[in-house]
């Protein structure tokens, strides 16, 4: 049976909203948190904020989240990074035996493919616009294991995996249907299946979803798009945001090249003021004159009815270490802003769970996808506004000055003038 229910357990808060945003497109109420104990809806999204976590420490963090949240009947979906940051072979091997030891079978079937943004599976590896993933500047700086290959990572972990080659998937829902059934009765841990166009993975998930009962789902954007699109809801869909009445602010976290260069495009807008924060300014807090002037000229301009760039200068040579926290030193920074924000646009997971905890925001509900892997949602808590929220890697240059536009039209049509 389909589930009606989902749990969809990430490692960060942008892939928890991105993976989300495809059941609510879909008609499904859903929303994100980084509260285990939040109220569940139809699709859940937490953040077991973990990414920056070594293996066991992700694992564990998984661990709890499942013995806290999962039920029977339940739909999973384990969200994993669609290029392997962070640690998916430990998460996923911990959250399988956590699933065996309720008494539940749980083949995981993984399709960490997300064609829309680039990122395809081919032999069991991972190629972001065509090329291997071991080849592209995202994995000089940042990866977890030695090779691309899912294969191979997960069973480095300890996995027992079958692997579903493009030949099989392309042949379609009977022959998935076969292999699953196989690995099932071989007693097999994981089924990587290969895709690259969102048709495969629509393959996937019609062969798959029939029998929710004894499989769970990994994988990122693309795959939850896909379970969505063949589950066939038809609930009505959620209400979008009412209004938005002051100033935008775009808080740029991540040093990935995707979020650089978007956020250069939306600076040379000159309806838009951008700050560049020094690191060292960060850390030296609200003594560091640059920290108050930085915060005087975000208030400023957000109470007027302005719109706002925050960035943290990456410098050329910048340590990766320092990423979590920065993060929640950028997110003090900004706190006293709350009040003046009309809407917020927010890249990179740790920066984004950081500036939202701290701005008094304790969930998300999601409305719909500006974007591919660029959802909007309306945060909850004591914080209520418009929110984006996007991964450091996807989206193009264009994609800032994108969402300004379409936060513009909203002000326009929905603010009096």
């Amino acid at each position: 049976m389909v589930p009606k229910t989902w749990l969809i357990l990430a490692d960060d808060l942008t892939g928890a909203a991105d993976c989300a945003i495809a059941f609510s497109r879909s008609g499904l109420t859903a929303a994100v948190t980084w509260h285990p104990d939040g109220p569940q809806e139809r699709v859940l999204a937490i953040d077991a904020d973990s990414r920056a976590h070594g293996p066991k420490a992700a694992a564990a963090r998984h661990r709890r989240l499942i013995e806290a949240r999962h039920a029977p009947g339940l739909g999973l979906f384990k969200k994993i990074d669609s290029t392997l940051r962070g640690q998916p072979a430990a998460e996923l091997a911990e959250t399988i035996r956590a699933l065996r030891e309720r008494g539940e079978r749980a083949l995981a079937i993984v399709a960490p493919a997300f064609p829309e943004t680039g990122r395809t599976l081919e032999n069991g590896a991972i190629r972001v616009h065509g090329e291997p993933l071991e080849a592209t500047a995202l994995w000089a700086r940042d990866h977890s294991y030695c090779t691309g290959n899912v294969v191979a990572v997960l069973e480095g972990a300890g996995l027992r995996v079958q692997h579903a080659p493009l030949t099989v998937v392309r042949a379609g829902r009977p022959a998935v249907e076969r292999l699953v059934r196989d690995a099932l009765s071989a007693g097999m841990d994981a089924v990587v299946c290969d895709a690259v166009i969102a048709a495969d993975l629509d393959v996937v998930a019609q062969a798959t979803l029939p029998q929710a009962a004894h499989v769970f789902w990994t994988g990122s954007g693309g795959l939850a798009q896909a379970l969505a699109r063949s589950m066939g809801t038809s609930d009505a869909a959620p209400p979008g945001p009412t209004e938005i009445i002051g100033g935008i602010l775009f808080v740029v976290g991540s040093i990935a090249e995707a979020s650089r260069a978007a956020a250069a495009v939306l600076a040379a807008d000159e309806t838009v003021r951008r700050i560049m924060i020094d690191p060292a300014a960060l850390k030296a807090g609200p003594a560091d004159r640059r920290w108050l002037k930085a915060l005087q000229i975000v208030l400023e301009t957000l109470a007027a009815g302005g719109d706002v760039l925050v960035e943290i200068d990456p410098g050329p040579n910048p340590d990766l270490a320092e990423g979590p926290a920065l993060a929640r030193r950028l997110a003090e920074l900004l706190r006293p802003v709350a009040p003046a924000i009309g809407a917020l646009f927010v890249t990179g997971g740790e920066t984004a769970l950081a500036l939202l905890d701290a701005l008094g925001a304790n969930g998300i509900r999601l409305i719909e996808e500006v974007e591919p892997g660029v959802p909007l949602g309306l945060t909850r808590g004591a914080l209520a506004v418009p929110v984006v929220t996007k991964a450091g890697a996807f989206g193009d240059a264009a994609t800032l000055r994108r969402c300004l536009h379409y936060f513009r039209r909203l002000r326009q049509t929905e603010t009096p003038s």
